[in-house]
């Protein structure tokens, strides 16, 4: 098999309405690792009122074709009720949630919570020696304040993964 350079390979959103049940994650990641594709990012959650269905999204690399025959496979598996590729589907929102975790003291630490402000990100805990902040936004947002905080005294990164939902009225 003809392994593909990340960079050569597009990135696509994938959103997953299955059964909330044992084994779906490992039975879809698998997927993905039989083909010798990574998963860049993945969140599951319960969205239904009696906990009986979860939506998992998931971020990967790969060309149109093979993300084609993942999508189809994963729509033969039984417990999937959709599958989405918010990529191919048009416009849609992404979002991620981190903490961030800055030490310093001094005018690194002046300069942490003044980009913390630019970036609208939240002091959620303190010490005299340190901060943790919270980052809602697109991954590129969060790249970059992670970035510029590697300057300033990053001590630890925590990132929830990334959520999609497609813009306007209708479900995905």
């Amino acid at each position: 098999m003809m392994k593909i350079h990340h960079r050569e390979a597009e990135r696509h959103v994938l959103t997953i309405t299955v059964d909330n049940e044992a084994g779906i994650l490992a039975k879809i990641a698998g997927l993905f690792t039989a083909r010798g594709y990574n998963i860049d990012s993945l969140t599951v959650a319960d969205i239904s009122e009696n906990h009986s269905v979860s939506r998992i999204t998931i971020v990967t690399h790969g060309p149109p074709a093979v993300i084609d025959q993942i999508h189809a496979q994963l729509e033969r598996l039984v417990p999937v009720h959709r599958v989405t590729d918010l990529t191919e589907a048009g416009p849609h929102v992404e979002r991620e949630l981190a903490l961030i975790k800055v030490a310093g003291t001094g005018e690194k630490r002046v300069e942490a919570l003044r980009v913390a402000d630019v970036f609208r990100a939240k002091v959620v805990d303190t010490t005299t020696s340190s901060f943790i902040f919270e980052l809602t936004g697109a991954p590129d947002k969060i790249d970059s304040f992670v970035a510029i905080m590697r300057e300033l005294g990053l001590v630890e990164v925590g990132r929830t993964g990334i959520v999609g939902m497609m813009r306007g009225g209708d479900a995905a």
